[in-house]
């Protein structure tokens, strides 16, 4: 008993801690094939194989009751800190890899997620291409203000000159 209270305790503490939670199933897969898992989201994540009851009581206990319905079977859970898109990015490309790997769904900036909702945010560029492509916009609308604004400085040279 004591040592299930620490478990629940130590799972409560890794939702409070997260940015957002990742819900899967690993029904078939190997030792080998976790590790190597964990091994692909270690820089963002921490990746835990978990038991169902003491996770719903410790999502309860952190506020989270959404993902009651989906904490059937083998569940595992990857405790996000870093880049979520990255980690979403890694568990579908693994699930692609490893079709036994199940995505469930997750909890992101504290809204319930489903399965498709985290492949649509695995779908998205990285941090860094999106922050170059504003950046892109930005300079080109700098641009053509300042031809726009240099035109008209023309035209009134023009205007002043006649």
């Amino acid at each position: 008993m004591v040592q299930k209270d620490a478990s629940v305790a130590e799972l409560t503490k890794s939702f409070e801690d997260s940015t957002a939670v990742l819900l899967t199933e690993y029904r078939g897969l190997t030792v080998a094939q976790l590790k190597q898992l964990r091994n692909n989201i270690r820089q963002d994540a921490n990746y835990a194989v978990v038991k169902n009851t003491l996770t719903k009581i410790a999502a309860n206990n952190a506020g989270i009751t959404s993902l009651d319905e989906d904490l059937k079977g083998p569940s595992a859970v990857a405790f996000v800190h870093g880049d979520f898109v990255a980690t979403a990015k890694a568990l579908r490309d693994f699930a692609k890899a490893n079709p036994l790997l199940v995505i469930k769904g997750g909890i992101f900036e504290g809204n319930a997620l489903t399965a498709d909702e985290v492949d649509k945010y695995a779908s998205l560029e990285s941090r860094e291409v999106l922050l170059a492509k504003a950046a892109g916009m930005m300079k080109a609308t700098m641009g053509k203000a300042a031809a726009t604004i240099d035109a008209l400085r023309e035209k009134l040279e023009t205007a002043d000159a006649a």
